[in-house]
């Protein structure tokens, strides 16, 4: 492929030619800092992620690009090695199709397409070596609201450029199929958004639930709503409220489940705030714990 439409003066090794829906840097976040009011971010798929750079003979927490949903282009400016991973997606390179869970090499020149997931929601593209961001607070995890990480703390656009390490040439690997996790399809004509069911540990706030309110919660169907970021998920379905009606704004971790007045029930995710006022029923809890942000798309 022709290399006329880039700039000699390009030292990068990866310009994003579209971002699609939403492309972020992202490592397995920014741990440790809630004491200082800052959240943890990182990927919402982190068996994808860690895949992702183990197909590019990466460390497991290099960081890498995450796409929500598809449409992503970017263009090499130098020959790597990358794998993509997470949703089902078409994936071309030059307008040729190639496959996902695998290392593919890319030279100078070469364009990078992405379709829109068929299947999942959360993509990943590694690079060997990593993309060379500078961390902040030990991560380069892009949380936007913070303005932290990635790229000035901000989504990708158009036009950004990310360098690449030096080319060292790396085993070409591949993950078996039998091995690849499957992602609930999002197509609207099928049962698509498929009852998936929740492990939930109760927190010492539960007491303040009444039976009838619990059991309720724990044998109804809830649907994710339209207000769902990175945050967290609001779902929607039978009410539950706590007896509390005031309390101190305290520490939140990965996977509480808030109630606020409104009764519906609100799974915090990575960009969760650090402290919040709501009662808690308990904690969102399971062996594939980034199973919900992976797998949502609405």
């Amino acid at each position: 492929m022709s290399t006329n439409s880039l700039s000699s003066q390009t030292k990068s090794g990866l310009i994003v030619n579209n971002p699609g829906v939403l492309a972020l840097v992202q490592d397995a976040g920014r741990l440790g800092q809630h004491r200082i009011g800052l959240t943890v971010g990182g990927t919402m798929d982190p068996f994808a992620f860690r895949w992702a750079n183990r197909l590019c003979s990466n460390d497991d927490n290099a960081s890498a690009i995450e796409i929500s949903i598809g449409g992503f282009v970017a263009e090499f400016t130098q020959a790597t090695q990358i794998a993509v991973t997470g949703a089902e997606v078409d994936v071309k390179l030059n307008n040729q199709a190639v496959e996902q869970w695998q290392t593919l090499s890319v030279n100078a020149g070469d364009v990078l397409k992405l379709g829109f997931a068929s299947a999942g929601c959360r993509i990943y593209i590694a690079v060997q070596g990593g993309l060379q961001v500078a961390p902040q607070f030990g991560s380069s995890a892009t949380v936007v609201r913070e303005k932290m990480g990635g790229l000035s703390g901000e989504a990708l656009s158009k036009g950004a450029s990310i360098e690449l390490a030096p080319l060292e040439a790396k085993p070409m690997l591949m993950m078996p199929e039998s091995n690849r996790p499957v992602y609930p399809q999002n197509s609207a004509s099928e049962k698509a958004y498929k009852i998936q069911p929740l492990r939930v540990v109760l927190g010492y706030q539960a007491d303040s639930f009444s039976r009838v309110d619990k059991a309720h919660f724990f044998s109804s169907e809830y649907t994710v709503s339209e207000r769902m970021d990175r945050m967290g998920y609001r779902l929607t379905g039978p009410e539950c409220r706590s007896t509390i009606s005031n309390m101190l704004s305290e520490g939140i971790c990965h996977g509480a489940i808030q109630l606020p007045p409104d009764g519906q029930p609100i799974i915090l995710l990575n960009d969760r705030q650090t402290i919040g006022g709501y009662p808690k029923l308990g904690l969102r809890n399971g062996a594939r714990y980034g199973s919900i942000g992976a797998n949502d798309t609405r």
